[in-house]
């Protein structure tokens, strides 16, 4: 396999794909430092609202995290619906869950109102168990969305085998209005979108330094009235919150186009987007020129203090994914590419508005396209017109000074590669929220 990013593949052929790089000194009335699913999506909500927005990023719209990503257009990240209930009971839950629902609305409505050209895919989620274990999360899930209303359908161990072309999965449950895309092309679409409606753009500009309201790259400057961070693998020479962000490592692969007779025993009934109920979890689904995307990882690399990008890690996802599906045992994998996403140790998103300095707006730690969507969004409309936003309520869950297992200081003797492990694990599987850390519920009422 080759060390190659499918996604920076397909944009060969692509019309002049770089904006070039901030070099002078100019002023807005609102920067956005960033250029992934939240800083488009920042930027998106403020076209034509009568103000100056100058939007910046160091590598090309959507050329980190989000570009790297498997494209799943879900509410699902890394946490469940069924445990976002026990952390935080039914009401909130339901509330937290709306926002990555909204965040999949907006970038449907983008892709289709604009007409993005980004693989987009209609693809139901199916969550597959392994093991009794897998089989009692699944049926967990499944109360979860019973609870709240949601439209699901649950597969017993048999019952699977009639959907997935493998006899691996102790069963499954599937829920619709879910979809995949290219990330990439759908970030390289919005920054057409935001560039014919009078958004300035510079790629290849990182922020170097943050003075009051000045913005200082390599060649020049940005000084706003308000200025949004979006970007991810923040330096705490820009803010403070950079200790309290943590880094997660999966794996992407793709393969060689599929027959159609492959795909119909693979996905006998449609083509689903797929995920299993692992700790460090295997995903995959088909892509428009039927080739399978496959990510994974495991525990030692997934929290890894380096980036790793060895083959050895996606090799081991490769082969047990084909123990699954022995149909495809002769079905070559021809790229790999890791990726290194933001997340903290809860694995909520972080929005701050710094209390010293109101204009500087964090979003930080964003897990999923959607998530990232609905923050971007959030901060941007909060920026410009704080006072005529209904829903600040938001904050108090994306607080950074909110309960952890572990606290931040602890890390100087355990070190933060385990002090992250232990929070994420907690979060995950056992974090109840007490009436003291039930912020949301307190400003609501």
């Amino acid at each position: 396999m080759i060390l190659q990013n499918w996604w920076f593949t397909t944009l060969l052929g692509i019309k002049d794909p770089i904006q070039p790089p901030l070099q002078k000194d100019i002023k807005a009335d609102i920067l956005i430092v960033g250029a992934g699913a939240a800083g488009l999506s920042a930027a998106y909500s403020l076209m034509n609202k009568g103000v100056k927005v100058v939007l910046i990023e160091k590598n090309i719209c959507g050329g980190s995290s989000s570009g790297k990503s498997a494209g799943f257009l879900t509410p699902d990240s890394e946490l469940e619906l069924s445990q976002l209930i026990r952390r935080y009971g039914k009401a909130d839950a339901a509330d937290l869950w709306g926002v990555a629902t909204k965040g999949v609305e907006m970038m449907v409505a983008h892709i289709t109102r604009h007409n993005i050209n980004c693989d987009f895919q209609v693809q139901d989620c199916l969550f597959l168990g392994n093991g009794e274990s897998g089989w009692e999360d699944i049926q967990e899930e499944m109360k979860a969305r019973k609870m709240l209303g949601f439209a699901q359908t649950l597969y017993d161990r048999n019952e699977v085998k009639k959907i997935i072309g493998s006899e691996s999965y102790s069963g499954g449950v599937r829920y619709p209005d879910t979809y995949g895309v290219n990330a990439l092309l759908y970030s390289q679409g919005m920054k057409k979108i935001l560039l014919e409606n009078g958004i300035e753009i510079y790629e290849a500009s990182e922020v170097l330094s943050v003075h009051e309201h000045r913005a200082e790259t390599h060649l020049g400057s940005v000084t706003a009235d308000q200025i949004i961070f979006c970007a991810d693998k923040l330096h705490s020479s820009v803010t403070q919150l950079a200790d309290s962000i943590y880094h997660a490592q999966t794996f992407l692969s793709i393969s060689e186009p599929l027959s159609e007779s492959m795909i119909e025993k693979i996905f006998p009934a449609g083509r689903f987007q797929c995920w299993d109920s692992d700790l460090v979890y295997s995903y995959y689904r088909l892509t428009g020129d039927n080739r399978i995307l496959l990510g994974g990882g495991d525990m030692l690399t997934t929290f890894s203090v380096n980036d790793v990008n060895s083959s050895r890690v996606i090799d081991a996802v490769i082969e047990k994914f084909r123990k699954k599906f022995p149909l495809l045992s002769d079905l070559k994998f021809i790229q790999y590419w890791p990726g290194r996403i933001d997340t903290t140790r809860d694995l909520i998103p972080t929005i701050v508005r710094e209390e010293a300095k109101p204009w500087i707006h964090f979003v930080l730690g964003c897990v999923g396209l959607p998530w990232a969507t609905f923050c971007g969004d959030f901060a941007a409309r909060h920026a410009y017109d704080d006072k005529g936003c209904t829903d600040h309520h938001y904050y108090e869950y994306f607080r950074a000074d909110r309960h952890f297992f572990i606290p931040l200081w602890m890390e100087k003797f355990l070190g933060k590669r385990i002090v992250f492990s232990l929070n994420n694990g907690w979060a995950k599987y056992y974090q109840k929220e007490t009436p003291d850390d039930a912020g949301a519920k307190a400003y609501r009422s």
